[in-house]
């Protein structure tokens, strides 16, 4: 049999059938059913790890991470490339071959048709021929196509291998299936998906190590409230595991007494404190700051709190409020704290129409015991003096430590101005009883006796600081009567206030006659000895009376208002000074001028300020006003902006006798302050008291821990100065190192200094 074919034109090469089962090809190639419906495939979470796989969906509108996908196919229809690696993957083998080669088939007898027709415009071909050509030509494309299908498989086989460890969140490994374009695009798109996720994986991971680092715990809040992420340190802080943490209402977490008082919207316009209550039970205080997080997104909103255990801070804040009050060798109420209470007392009693008696009591020649027995006698005295006076006092009275050998009592009583004195009459006759037995110090018996000043309110005074200044008349005339008795206040006793108004009146004077003097105490660098600038201590030297001390006349011009003509002239002069010292010398260091609380409300105080370092040419920088730590807390309200807009102009400033008032730390972080100096009183036993010594290491590393520097006044031998500075103190200053100078004095110091002539003034041993 022959076949004659007529040629045909190109354009018509392709069969409507191999059209057809082509196009069929692609559509299943693209994720479509044998309904023609495409599927659509997208990222979603495998099961409850988290990872992203692709997963075959109804639409993408409609996809939900994590959600199981349903089956709405019938069981033939099923996606096959959702099944297991091995079945799944050898039903796609068998049913791609298959339609390959249908493919090839069909291309080798179309080649063989369209042959036949090309040779048949010339010869005629015997039909055997054209079909063994066939065959050959159905072996041959049915090769190829297994061939090419085998690449491709392999590919899929290693893609699929790639994305369960994607899945797996094994992120290490790139997706590289090299030399088969076929599947490129959907290796290209595994790959961007893996660096991403690496990419995720890596900052969630660096995000988690910063946040574990962290000492402060850390808690992560969603809008409603309910921790989301908690770190290590917030863990250990509650001693909950982290899945107890995360969940819970973060209001929860604070203790039950602090929880109306707490408001986070106030936490995170400012920082605040708190109580927060752990595992066990415990209630710990802590300091809590807040931010918001903002994001288009509500899943990535709340807040971050960060809280801090600030259990050793209050510690130490109540150790120093309770040093601050007390005496630590008595246990006693000290001044401050006794003119409190019995401030308290007068207000009390005024009320009530009730009166008070004031005992005033002195250990008579106590100078003569610590000079013969030494201090730690002395002590033995103090501490014994203290335990006779509780002993016969009433319950109800208030014993007090004022000075160092100086005691005062005070009861409340509703007797008339008569029964008063019997009863406090009565009551110094008991003490002085007791206290003038013997008692045993270094192995020696002796006999300790007192002086006792009375004094009564309402008669004698209606407030704390006449009370106790009458009080303490009337003991002054007790030793003048020979000691180891009493005497009562009487008017004629007032000789000591007539005194005060005439030294008033001398001081008003005083500057008119340029009685005033400046003297400059050094400032040390404990640890090498050497000059970092001066105080200005201000003198009176009142011809025919000698230096009158400043506790003498600077509370009476306090009173008058005279402290702000003094305070500037002091401020002039010591400008003065230093600019005459810029001339000789580069650097002369700080100096310290003493600020009062009138000086600093004076509303042209500051404006006076910077008049003064323009006229005399000194940088505010060069300048530090001390303030003591009463003033400061006295008015924190208005002090507070004062001392930004002098700190602005670069001025320093520091607390003078800190640890004497009420001020807590918290409070002070608050005030632009540079420096804290330690209280004479506590430097003066703190290498040999031990509560002296815990004040002073608390209020230096409370200090070091605002960032402050720290100076300690007073030091007087070289043990002090080897004890301070084991305990961390930078700078000191007292007698150790120099009494105040003159200025001219100064300036020679710290020019020898500067030479190396007098390199230091002391040298720690």
């Amino acid at each position: 049999m022959w076949v004659r074919a007529r040629p045909v034109s190109s354009s018509s090469f392709m069969p409507a059938f191999f059209r057809a089962k082509h196009t069929g090809l692609r559509s299943r190639a693209a994720g479509c059913g044998r309904d023609g419906r495409r599927k659509i495939f997208q990222p979603a979470q495998c099961g409850r790890s988290g990872a992203i796989c692709l997963s075959p969906s109804r639409s993408a509108a409609t996809m939900i991470p994590g959600e199981p996908i349903p089956n709405t196919r019938r069981a033939q229809d099923a996606p096959r490339s959702a099944e297991p690696h091995g079945r799944g993957m050898k039903g796609f083998r068998l049913r791609s071959r298959y339609l390959l080669t249908v493919l090839g088939i069909g291309l080798a007898l179309t080649g063989v048709v369209v042959l036949a027709v090309e040779l048949g415009g010339q010869q005629r071909v015997p039909l055997a021929l054209v079909v063994v050509a066939g065959i050959v030509l159905s072996l041959l494309a049915a090769a190829f196509a297994s061939v090419l299908i085998s690449r491709i498989d392999r590919a899929m086989g290693a893609l699929m291998a790639s994305a369960e460890r994607i899945g797996r969140g094994l992120y290490s490994e790139p997706v590289r299936v090299s030399g088969v374009p076929e599947v490129a695009p959907l290796e290209d798109a595994l790959e961007r998906m893996r660096q991403a996720l690496t990419g995720t994986a890596i900052s969630r991971d660096y995000l988690d190590a910063v946040l574990n680092s962290m000492s402060d715990a850390v808690l992560v809040t969603a809008p409603d409230g309910r921790v989301r992420t908690v770190n290590a340190a917030a863990v250990a802080l509650f001693g909950h595991r982290p899945e107890q943490l995360v969940g819970r209402d973060f209001d929860s977490l604070i203790a039950e007494a602090h929880r109306a008082s707490f408001e986070a919207d106030k936490i995170v316009e400012e920082p605040g404190e708190t109580v927060v209550r752990t595992a066990r039970g415990q209630t710990i205080p802590v300091s809590v700051s807040a931010s918001s997080v903002s994001s288009e997104d509500p899943g990535f909103q709340g807040r971050i709190y960060v809280l801090r255990d600030i259990t050793e801070r209050k510690r130490a804040e109540r150790r120093i409020r309770y040093l601050a009050r007390f005496d630590m060798l008595t246990k006693m109420p000290n001044r401050m704290q006794f003119q409190h209470l019995l401030q308290q007392a007068l207000a009390r009693v005024a009320r009530q129409g009730r009166g008070v008696v004031l005992l005033y009591v002195d250990v008579d020649n106590f100078k003569e015991i610590n000079d013969t027995f030494g201090h730690a006698a002395g002590d033995r005295v103090l501490e014994t003096m203290s335990e006779r006076l509780t002993r016969v006092l009433p319950k109800e009275s208030v014993v007090g430590r004022l000075a160092g050998d100086e005691f005062a009592a005070f009861i409340e009583t509703a007797d008339g101005a008569e029964d008063r004195h019997q009863q406090a009459s009565g009551l110094a006759r008991l003490l002085l009883r007791e206290v003038s037995r013997p008692l045993h110090v270094s192995d020696h018996e002796i006999e300790v006796t007192a002086s006792i000043g009375i004094a009564t309110c309402p008669e004698d005074a209606d407030n704390v600081i006449d009370l106790i200044r009458n009080a303490d008349a009337a003991m002054y005339h007790a030793k003048r009567a020979g000691r180891n008795c009493h005497v009562f206040y009487a008017p004629e006793m007032n000789a000591a206030a007539v005194e005060r108004l005439l030294l008033k009146s001398k001081l008003r004077r005083a500057l008119e006659r340029d009685e005033f003097l400046v003297r400059y105490q050094p400032k040390v660098e404990l640890a090498s000895g050497r000059v970092v600038g001066a105080e200005a201590l201000l003198r009176w030297r009142l011809p025919g009376h000698g230096d009158i001390a400043p506790a003498q006349f600077i509370p009476l011009a306090e009173e008058s208002r005279l402290i702000l003509d003094i305070g500037a002239w002091v401020l002039n002069q010591v400008c003065s000074d230093y600019a005459h010292w810029q001339k000789n010398i580069d650097d002369p260091g700080l100096v310290a001028i003493n600020l009062s609380l009138k000086e600093l409300s004076q509303a042209s105080f500051i404006p006076r300020c910077r008049s003064v370092f323009e006229r005399h040419g000194v940088s505010p920088s060069r300048v530090e006003l001390e303030i003591t730590e009463t003033t400061l807390m006295m008015d924190a309200e208005r002090t507070l902006p004062l001392l930004d807009e002098l700190r602005a102009m670069g001025v320093h400033l520091s607390i003078d006798d800190f640890g004497t008032g009420y001020s807590s730390l918290s409070a002070l972080q608050q005030f632009p302050i540079g420096t804290l100096k330690i209280d004479q009183s506590f430097v003066r036993n703190a290498a040999a008291d031990p509560d002296d010594a815990t004040i002073v290491r608390t209020i230096i590393e409370m200090g070091r821990s605002l960032g402050l520097h720290v100076l300690a006044e007073g030091i007087e031998t070289e043990e002090q100065q080897r004890f301070l500075l084991q305990s961390g103190c930078q700078y000191g200053q007292g007698r150790l190192f120099g009494e105040p100078v003159s200025a001219d004095e100064f300036l020679e110091m710290v020019l020898r200094q500067a030479t190396g002539a007098f390199p230091v003034l002391r040298q720690p041993a």
